[in-house]
């Protein structure tokens, strides 16, 4: 079972009363549409009429007022004769982006996936998947790469990260490495930012006490609340290799808040809108996944690139400064 950003009409109403907008939201009826811009490389831009459009799209997917409808502009598309239309729900913290691909006359659009079948099949993830600076462990250059956004707060999460840690190593000490990114669900829950937040100071001081504090949440989840995070933070990573009165000055400053915002963007672009999801080599799968699922999956992406050789780690490495600790708690490496 899954905690989804659902956008639909009641979940509209209770999130408009909870999350307002930090900018004033448009009337009923009314919606932040983009203006047409200039034709984009490789033909003109098609005939679409966004008003038509957005009252179609709001009927499909029951996205009535108060929620914005944003059509972004066409741009070229991964077939001949079609563009590329990104169009976006948003009510306060909650958001949900669709594709389609329109026809030149802007009377037929396609929604789905487009493939091309000399490359693979997740390429489009796969090459968004930038892990940089972001917790790991397992071995470097491995065949599998598994990137998962998670919620410290996700009762889902708990149960997925008992899974990841008390089987990935030891059933693949050195054929997956396995990253963890930031992706709070602050609508539903109220501290999964913060502490988010406090997990970057962690790792920024010690990458392999990352490990200790994610474990240790998760184990503590029913016990934390709002009012007493920090000083509960605090008293866990006392002697666990951090300073903590550096730790509490990062807290105070939510000098990490960027990177946080920064892995929920580049999942808003992988259109996660749930937690938790996991990418394996760029293959998405939502939700707390069995270890047998997963374990299926794996076996097959070690098989697959022994000959493909299409996805996992290219641990060429990239130039970049040293890290303390960075050989289990980071690697330098980008997904093929």
């Amino acid at each position: 079972m899954l905690r989804t950003i659902a956008l639909v009409f009641a979940a509209a109403a209770a999130l408009c009363a909870q999350n307002a907008p930090k900018t004033a939201a448009p009337a009923p009826g009314k919606t932040a549409v983009k203006k047409a811009s200039a034709a984009p490389s490789g033909g003109d831009q098609p005939h679409i009429d966004k008003a038509k459009l957005e009252a179609y799209v709001r009927h499909l997917f029951v996205w009535p007022p108060p929620i914005e409808i944003n059509i972004g502009d066409a741009q070229p598309g991964p077939m001949p004769g079609f563009y590329t239309v990104k169009i976006r729900g948003s009510q306060g913290n909650a958001s949900q982006e669709e594709t389609f691909y329109v026809s030149k006359d802007g009377e037929k659009f396609i929604r789905g996936d487009v493939f091309d079948l000399e490359k693979n099949p997740f390429k489009e993830n796969i090459d968004k998947l930038n892990t940089g600076l972001q917790p790991g462990f397992g071995t470097q250059g491995a065949p599998v790469v598994i990137v998962e956004f998670s919620d410290f707060e996700c009762p889902f999460c708990r149960e997925e990260a008992k899974v990841l840690r008390e089987n990935l190593v030891k059933e693949y000490p050195t054929q997956v490495h396995f990253y963890y990114m930031n992706f709070p669900l602050e609508s539903l829950h109220p501290w999964a930012k913060d502490a988010a937040m406090a997990g970057r100071c962690i790792y920024h001081q010690n990458p392999d006490a990352f490990w200790t504090y994610h474990d240790w949440i998760f184990d503590h989840q029913d016990e934390i609340m709002p009012d007493n995070l920090k000083s509960r933070i605090l008293e866990a990573m006392t002697g666990k290799g951090v300073d903590t009165t550096q730790l509490s000055s990062c807290i105070d400053s939510k000098s990490t808040e960027p990177e946080v915002e920064a892995t929920r963007d580049l999942g808003h672009s992988l259109e996660v809108n749930s937690t938790p999801v996991l990418f394996v080599n760029g293959r998405r799968m939502t939700g707390a996944v069995r270890w047998d699922d997963l374990k299926r999956v794996i076996d097959y992406e070690i098989d697959y690139q022994k000959t493909a050789k299409n996805a996992g780690e290219d641990c060429g490495c990239s130039v970049a400064l040293p890290t303390p600790g960075v050989s289990n708690g980071a690697s330098n490496g980008t997904l093929k």
